[in-house]
């Protein structure tokens, strides 16, 4: 009998394709006028925090909690402003990404619910209100 990978991890082949769906995400962060207030200047950490956690969430070396601890998301992202269009903002930049690394099914789908539930689950404020003159 055949071996079936059952992580995402393994099912893209490993930490390359992630580091690419990194760049392509970062590359859209930049130009982002939502978003690209959030980051630091030099976006070489935050990258390397984000591929480290992605490698580790779908199936890879727990890096990331070796050198940080519990990746405690929604704590982490607390001093963050995000209401629904930087989720949105994020959530586009970040499908793009996949899509940008060649992420082939069926991978490319549970990558995609990970990213919509946990982008979701992120926001930490309430949308502005509109006021009709």
């Amino acid at each position: 009998m055949a071996y079936t990978p059952k992580s995402v991890f393994e099912l893209i082949g490993g930490a390359e394709p992630i580091a690419a769906m990194v760049e392509s995400f970062y590359a859209a962060v930049v130009d982002d006028p939502v978003l690209r207030p959030m980051y630091p200047a030099d976006l070489e950490p935050p990258k390397r925090r984000l591929a480290l956690f992605l490698v580790q969430f779908f199936g890879g070396p727990s890096t990331y909690s070796q050198e940080r601890g519990h990746p405690r998301l929604r704590m982490r992202h607390v001093p963050f402003p995000i209401d629904q269009r930087a989720r949105d903002n994020w959530l586009r930049h970040m499908l793009q990404a996949i899509d940008d690394a060649g992420i082939d099914e069926p991978a490319r789908s549970r990558m995609r619910e990970y990213f919509e539930r946990a982008s979701a689950f992120l926001i930490n404020r309430a949308d502005p209100v509109q006021i009709d003159d």
